[in-house]
């Protein structure tokens, strides 16, 4: 969308990023993540889990005790303790005063690719050691694992008491709960929103073990190197975890409080493969990103980064190279960049975390590369992919996200330069 088209909107419709908290594998804020992306610095390591042994995996680091008590923790999740990370942090940096604002007018949007499993397995484990009584099963269990679990430790944690839900979408959740929170501000259900997407993957054996079935998960002697889209060599899904939070508010109140605006949300589209539990479909992705477009009122030559999906496998890489040539030809201007090749995949906060970590293009003109890439798989070549080292120099306005999920859920979301 042109800024001569935005302008045309009005303010209390149009939706803005005013803050992002954030914890990814090698960065727990906006500052420490995008350095790595920039350095080149992977957040893989080694790691192992009961059942399945060692394996890599993207591991988070950050601070569970800033904004919760142990007390909390015990009772709580992973995911939830992620979310409360976030959300709090991306308040912070909001600038909001936090503290008059009505909480009845906040509402709460995470998405997730899945949440119960990793409470289920542990107390599984547990009641191994009493011969599977169940009398020992924890009392905690059923709010751990409601659905809604890693939105509503916000709530608590924030005192919230407006809307709060995850929305279920396999790895396009976060994007989907951007788009949950741009539609709730645009309809006058909330003021001000707590949007993106949580992850706790990697403390479930059964995901690894899942993907290793199915022959989908990375393997590498050196961790770094596991993650590796695009590239020949490529073996399959880092898994991760990691979270990212957004606040979300009307351009006019942004505006009246004087807020730092990071990007508009000016465009979105999710649709359905409806064609394979696992299989992506190049020809729905690329008909999402169509969608995305006409709903931004953009063509694609408008559209300065493209952050892909891909995720290391063999298909889904190529299917997604395809979906993009199919939307933008063989564009010189439109470059093509992917985060997982540094974090791995973080599920439900993929698409989240990869958009965070492109927003600052919009200030230093630098697109991050894709890293691992040795041997350009010449199924994935394009003239514009970003490759091992960043590109400098820019000048970035439009990034185009991409998300794709298993039993074929697309989300595309299109954030733009904020320009008064």
């Amino acid at each position: 969308m042109s800024q001569e088209s935005l302008t045309q909107c009005p303010d209390h419709q149009r939706i803005v990023i005013t803050g992002i908290g954030l914890t990814a594998p090698n960065g727990n804020n906006l500052s420490e993540f995008r350095r790595a992306l920039l350095a080149g610095e992977s957040g893989v390591e080694p790691y192992e889990i009961r059942y399945f042994g060692r394996t890599v995996a993207g591991v988070c680091h950050f601070d569970n005790l800033k904004y919760a008590s142990r007390r909390e923790l015990r009772r709580g999740t992973r995911a939830g303790s992620i979310a409360v990370y976030c959300a709090h942090e991306a308040v912070a940096d909001s600038r909001i005063d936090w503290d008059a604002f009505p909480k009845d007018r906040v509402g709460v949007y995470l998405g997730i690719t899945e949440h119960g499993n990793v409470e289920t397995e542990n107390e599984i484990y547990q009641i191994k050691q009493y011969d599977y009584d169940c009398a020992y099963w924890s009392h905690h269990h059923n709010p751990r694992t409601v659905a809604n679990n890693p939105a509503g430790e916000v709530t608590l944690s924030m005192k919230i008491t407006g809307p709060h839900y995850t929305l279920g979408a396999a790895c396009a959740a976060g994007n989907a709960g951007l788009i949950q929170g741009v539609q709730q501000l645009r309809l006058g259900e909330v003021d001000f929103a707590l949007a993106g997407g949580v992850s706790e993957s990697i403390h479930t054996f059964g995901i690894f073990a899942a993907f290793a079935a199915e022959g989908a998960l990375a393997r590498n002697d050196d961790p770094a190197k596991a993650s590796r889209p695009f590239d020949a060599a490529r073996n399959g899904i880092v898994v991760s975890e990691g979270g990212a939070v957004y606040t979300l508010e009307r351009l006019s109140d942004a505006k009246a409080r004087g807020a730092k605006i990071y990007g508009e949300i000016v465009g979105y589209g999710m649709n359905s493969d409806a064609t394979d539990f696992i299989l992506p479909n190049s020809v729905r992705q690329a008909e999402c990103m169509r969608k995305a477009l006409k709903n931004a009122g953009l063509s694609p030559a408008e559209i300065d980064i493209v952050n892909t999906h891909a995720t290391a496998t063999v298909s889904g890489d190529i299917n997604e190279i395809e979906a993009v040539r199919d939307v933008f030809g063989e564009t010189k201007t439109t470059y093509i960049n992917n985060t997982k090749s540094f974090i791995g995949h973080a599920m439900g906060a993929a698409g989240v975390l990869e958009l965070a970590g492109n927003l600052p293009s919009f200030e230093d003109g630098i697109v991050h590369p894709t890293i691992n890439v040795d041997d350009l798989d010449p199924k994935c070549a394009f003239p514009t992919l970003v490759l091992n080292k960043p590109l400098e120099g820019k000048d970035i306005r439009v990034i185009l996200n991409n998300s794709f999920g298993m039993v074929g859920i697309n989300a595309v979301l299109i954030v733009a330069k904020y320009e008064a």
